[in-house]
Parts: C-alpha cells; structure tokens; sequence
C-alpha cells in the first residue's frame, strides 16, 4: 500500500531524508521510530505530498506521490500539532473539513457521528475548539483526517497531549483501523509503539536502520542470546562443559548475594543456549532452580540504533 524506493530529501546540502527504502503492506500498522531530527516528519511530509522528494520515488496505492490529488484522496493524515479552525465548534470543523474530503453530503453527518463515537467526541460536538484541551483538540484533528473514509492512515504522534486513558483508547481505536486500513504512525512512546503495530523501522540521519517486527529487531540489534541461570550449588562443572562445546560463552555472576545465579552469553543467536545449558547440567549432575531467557527491550534495540547506548 505504501512504498518508498530510496526517497532522498535535501535541506540546502544536508540530507533530511537519503535512501530511504520501505514497504507497508494493505492492512499493517507500521510504526516509525527515531530520534529527534531523525527525518520521520520529512519523511510523513513527502508521503502527503506536503514536499515533493529531492529524489526517489513513492506510491500510495500504486499511485506516484507526484500525482498529490489522488494520492491525497487515498490518504489521512494527522500531522503533530493538528490544525483547526479553533473559532469554530467541533461540529462544524468537521462538517467543513468533510466537505473539503469530498465527503457526499447524504452521508457526511452519519460519518460525523460515525468519527466523533470512535474519537470519544460525542460531548463536546457544540463546544468551541479553542474551548478544548490539548488532548481533545488532538481528537478532532484524528476524526477529521478519517471523515472520508482513506485507505491508508499516516498519523505523525497521534497521542501528543492525550491522558493515558485516552491513550489507551486511542491504541485501541488504531489497532482496529488497522483491521482494514494501513497506518503508518510515528511516536517518540516506544511503549505505545510496540503495543499498537505489526512491524516497526528505526531511522537516524535520515537513513532506515532496521525494519522488522519486535523479535527481528532486537535479534538485529543486539544478536546472541542471554540467559539467566540459578543452579542449587557452584557451576564450575557445567561450566566447563559449556566452554568446550560453545567456544566463546560468557559467563557472569547475576547477583553477588546468590553465588550460585549466573549470566550466560553467547553472540550466535543459533546457539539453542538454553538447551545446551540444561543438557550440561544433567551430564555435570547439577541442579536448575532457575532459568530464565532475557530478551532484549525495543528500547535497547532504539539505543543501540540510535547510538543512544554508547
């Protein structure tokens, strides 16, 4: 549904956005993740036709960026800070923004009530905008970028300014889109991120780092496989054992206050590290009490992109 092929955008001489290549499939929410200045906006903005590509190429829909008016019928887009007609009531706002969308008159106030249920805005429909909060106000420019219906959802911090209840209800309400629509959406939450989409890409300066869902990105990031070992005495001799039959294994005291917890490490993720520890055990005739395999947090995989874990 959207596909970016070495998409490059340039600010005077600098690289916003260099080679950037991608893919997001019919009915997959994709997140876009990257620190600040990383080129997640730039990179929203070519998708909405807001900037044409320096160069490159992108379709929405099999459709050319270069062709903004289609592609911007196929598409929602909410920016961070969502515009508004903050002098106007919410129902107007978004009767006005429907039939700028083309949204059919017969239909636009059943899709109104449709977004405003979904939105959580049924309440303040007759309320100034400039009357609202930072979080409701976010909910308006979120109705308003659905009110016709797109096939494709391009979200730029969707849950800026919002509370966690409605953060949560916002994660649900995306989830859902995604049943049927493809959303692309950035955030700086990695939680929110996680909770909400299929697969995810990291970018810094410009350029993707990685691209996968959370299991293939921490196995990208970090690699090896960690795990965690608590025997009922010393093990020396499973120890041994290991060495000789994975060259290269770390190991490590896990807390000083039980000197019999351990961390094991080896870098090949093939390694099946668990089951070779615990066959090593029944051979050296030592007792597990514990073992516990540590997996690598979207946050550390962002860190370790980033170069925000040197």
């Amino acid at each position: 549904m959207i596909r970016a092929d070495q998409l490059c955008r340039k600010f005077g001489q600098a690289f916003a956005v260099e080679d950037l290549t991608f893919h997001v499939r019919k009915g997959e929410v994709m997140g876009l993740l990257g620190p600040n200045g990383a080129g997640k906006s730039t990179t929203m903005k070519m998708l909405t036709c807001f900037l044409p590509p320096s160069s490159g190429s992108a379709t929405i829909g099999d459709i050319p960026i270069e062709n903004a008016i289609e592609v911007r019928r196929r598409i929602g887009y909410l920016p961070e800070n969502a515009p508004s007609y903050s002098d106007l009531d919410v129902i107007s706002h978004l009767r006005f923004v429907g039939k700028m969308q083309g949204v059919p008159t017969g239909t636009l106030a059943d899709r109104i009530n449709e977004m405003a249920t979904a939105c959580g805005l049924t309440h303040v429909l007759n309320r100034r905008i400039d009357e609202l909060s930072k979080g409701y106000r976010q909910r308006v420019g979120l109705a308003a970028s659905m009110l016709h219906d797109p096939e494709c959802l391009i979200f730029d911090e969707p849950t800026t300014g919002l509370d966690p209840n409605q953060i949560v209800e916002i994660r649900h309400l995306i989830r859902k889109l995604g049943e049927q629509k493809t959303v692309l959406l950035s955030s700086h939450v990695l939680p929110e991120v996680e909770a909400v989409c299929d697969r995810m890409m990291i970018i810094d300066g410009g350029r993707l780092q990685v691209i996968g869902t959370s299991a293939e990105l921490a196995r990208e990031a970090k690699g090896g496989e960690t795990i965690h070992v608590r025997f009922k005495q010393a093990g020396d001799a499973v120890f041994e054992l290991l060495a000789d039959a994975l060259p290269g294994i770390e190991v490590r005291v896990r807390d000083t206050a039980f000197a019999h917890s351990y961390t094991l490490y080896h870098a090949d993720p093939d390694t099946a590290l668990a089951e070779k520890i615990f066959h090593a055990a029944v051979t050296a005739g030592a007792v597990i009490l514990e073992m516990q395999s540590q997996q690598a947090t979207l946050e550390d995989v962002f860190r370790e992109l980033t170069g925000g874990g040197q």
